[in-house]
């Protein structure tokens, strides 16, 4: 059994994991879901809930150009410069007098001339290894938005533009305004709830019209006509 020091830190130790949730969108690059997130952190969704996982990282390293003596002395001439003339301004800060100007551009050209030297001498040196410039980039395949499953529906909503909440149920048109009720007539009872109202019965006949000549309901004879010899 190991007994912990009483100096070491007493916090647990917090080593990277995976965040857990469902993914909310797959894009192909890194913009494209830093995009989605502005977007998604403008429509004022808790962006504390969403994480950015790249999948399959690789390096790839992109070759500028080719190495000459030219180039090598260029570049170590600009960065020796830049600290000389960090030495020289940090002199001509502390210094009680004013003379020490031109000592910041002495510290200039000796800084110039130093990184001049060693950038020739380790490309003299490494020259048949590398002879080219490149920069080194670590990207993924994809990447992918991790959300809270409680919040994924909403996020969907707001990436594909619908406005927080959901739809809303459209107004009545005022012209299409619910008429009041009509009160049953005199004497009558409301039917009960859960019944169906009563069918109703055939049209009551209209009665005639004057000046309308109606046709009288046929019927049988009473007695037939002798017949004629």
């Amino acid at each position: 059994m190991s007994n912990q020091s009483p100096w070491s830190s007493r916090s647990a130790v917090l080593f990277p994991v995976l965040p857990k949730g469902e993914v909310l969108a797959t894009f192909e690059t890194y913009n494209e879901a830093q995009q989605a997130v502005e977007k998604l952190a403008v429509s004022d969704f808790p962006v504390k809930q969403l994480s950015i996982v790249g999948n399959d990282l690789k390096s790839v390293e992109r070759v500028t150009g080719k190495l000459t003596y030219g180039k090598v002395a260029l570049a170590g001439a600009a960065s020796g410069a830049w600290m000389g003339i960090f030495f020289g301004v940090l002199f001509f800060i502390f210094s009680p007098t004013g003379s020490s100007l031109p000592f910041v551009a002495a510290a200039l050209l000796i800084g110039a001339g130093f990184g001049m030297f060693f950038s020739l001498v380790s490309y003299a040196l490494n020259r048949r290894r590398r002879d080219f410039t490149s920069t080194m980039q670590v990207i993924a395949s994809n990447y992918q938005i991790i959300v809270e499953p409680s919040l994924v529906n909403r996020a969907r909503n707001l990436l594909a533009g619908i406005a927080d909440g959901g739809a809303h149920a459209a107004a009545p048109h005022p012209a299409e305004a619910t008429r009041p009720t009509e009160p049953p007539a005199a004497g009558t009872e409301p039917p009960a709830a859960g019944t169906e109202p009563p069918a109703a019965g055939p049209p009551a006949a209209e009665p005639p019209r004057y000046g309308v000549q109606t046709s009288a309901p046929e019927s049988a004879p009473d007695f037939e006509p002798p017949a004629k010899p």
